[in-house]
């Protein structure tokens, strides 16, 4: 089974990226983050002809997650965090194939420190706590997402241009060493532990040309499916492609259940 997520930053403006890598890489599921889209505006006709069923959480503006399952429809189970207003479309929460997927997309919290920064981190706090939760229900689970979190300085080009940035600001990484410390796998740096692998790279100063990236977009799996995980990897070419996003997708390769 393959599982993946891909920050599509626009699902109606890139279709066409979107559209031509679920027919290149195929996913059993995939993750989708920043639709940039309301729920009335989600291409449903374009992506059942793709044959995926969808559930979505749009926002007019930025923001927006979804769930695709290849020949199947994806079983809601949850829309927004526990204790979050859930104004801003980030978390969406699905049973799919003896597994809950949990689509998120972490706030980016710049300019820290600052109000962003502050909403940043309470948001973790939910999803920490929300993760607990599933651990101790037992069932097999993933989060996939754009953390918008970079891990370690093993996870960016050149850590000292980001030490003020509320991507790899000590408290957002300490927040992340805590969620996997539940137990979780990182399944990307599972597989890779000391190997520099990115998943964005900015649409200036040529920094997908340079590999001038970082790692923002995570898997991180439940005991239970991490004792699946077989390979894992990064469609890094699709950043090259025209008119793409300034991520690529990320994906898991899981063995049979």
């Amino acid at each position: 089974m393959k599982i993946a997520t891909y920050n599509v930053n626009g699902v109606n403006g890139r279709l066409d990226v979107l559209l031509r890598w679920l027919r290149d890489a195929s996913p059993d599921i995939a993750c989708l983050q920043e639709l940039k889209a309301p729920d009335a505006k989600f291409p449903v006709k374009e992506i059942e002809s793709a044959g995926y069923g969808a559930i979505w959480h749009g926002q007019k503006s930025w923001n927006g997650v979804a769930i695709l399952a290849r020949g199947r429809e994806p079983i809601l189970t949850r829309k927004g965090l526990p204790g979050d207003p859930d104004i801003h479309s980030r978390y969406i929460e699905a049973a799919v194939e003896g597994m809950v997927i949990g689509c998120l997309y972490l706030p980016n919290g710049n300019p820290s420190p600052g109000p962003k920064y502050d909403y940043k981190l309470e948001w973790f706090k939910r999803l920490t706590m929300h993760a607990a939760d599933m651990l101790k229900l037992g069932v097999p689970v993933v989060l996939a997402g754009d953390y918008n979190v970079i891990p370690t300085e093993l996870d960016v080009y050149k850590p000292e241009r980001w030490v003020d940035d509320a991507l790899f600001r000590v408290e957002v990484r300490d927040a992340y060493r805590k969620l996997i410390r539940q137990g979780w796998t990182d399944a990307l740096r599972e597989l890779n532990p000391d190997e520099r692998i990115y998943t964005f790279w900015d649409y200036f100063r040529n920094a997908y040309g340079r590999d001038a990236g970082l790692r923002l977009d995570h898997l991180l799996l439940s005991p239970s499916v991490a004792k699946r995980l077989q390979s894992a990897g990064v469609d890094r070419h699709v950043r090259g492609w025209e008119h793409t996003s300034d991520h690529a997708p990320v994906w898991i390769e899981l063995t049979e259940n």
